[in-house]
Formats: C-alpha cells, sequence, structure tokens
C-alpha cells in the first residue's frame, strides 16, 4: 500500500472561529470516509508556517487520493499539495 503526505493551506477568511473550523474538518472528513472508501487515514498534525495542516495517508488507488485531496479543496477551501512517500529503508535499497 502506497503512502501519501497531503499538505493543506486554509484559504485567507475560510472560517471566523476556531468552532467553524472544527466543523468543517468534521465535515471534510465524513465526506472523504463516503466518496473515497479506499483511503485509509493515517495521522493528521497541525503545522505552524506555510501549511495549516499534513495529512499521512494510505492507499493503492491513486484515483481515490487524487479526490481526497479535490475535497479538501472544495469543502475545505484550502490549497493542497500531495507527494508520495517512500519509507526511507525502501528507498534506500532500491539504490
Amino acid at each position: 500500500m502506497a503512502t501519501y503526505i497531503i499538505l493543506s493551506q486554509s484559504a485567507a477568511g475560510t472560517f471566523a472561529s476556531p468552532q467553524e473550523f472544527r466543523q468543517m474538518a468534521d465535515d471534510v472528513s465524513e465526506r472523504i470516509k463516503r466518496e473515497c472508501p479506499d483511503v485509509i487515514w493515517g495521522q493528521s498534525f497541525a503545522t505552524m508556517g506555510r501549511f495549516d495542516v499534513v495529512d499521512i495517508i494510505e492507499s493503492d488507488d491513486p484515483v481515490q487520493v487524487e479526490k481526497a485531496a479535490m475535497i479538501i479543496r472544495a469543502y475545505g477551501k484550502a490549497n493542497t499539495q500531495t507527494l508520495l512517500a517512500t519509507p526511507w529503508r525502501e528507498f534506500l535499497a532500491a539504490l
């Protein structure tokens, strides 16, 4: 199963309060669970810097990963960047 990292940056003015952000995040999460059943959510991190949220997911279906990122963009009103991540030991073994 492939590992992906989705980096998200919320658009300015997306939410007026932390409670609104929490509701939006719950809505996005439920939609992804419903529409992307082959995406397994690993962990999510709030970060300080260029990106607000880092999500680590797994899936064998890159189309569903793309759809999950689009759901984050559309319903989470965020810019995203999706990266395919190779575990370090696998990367070194392939060299």
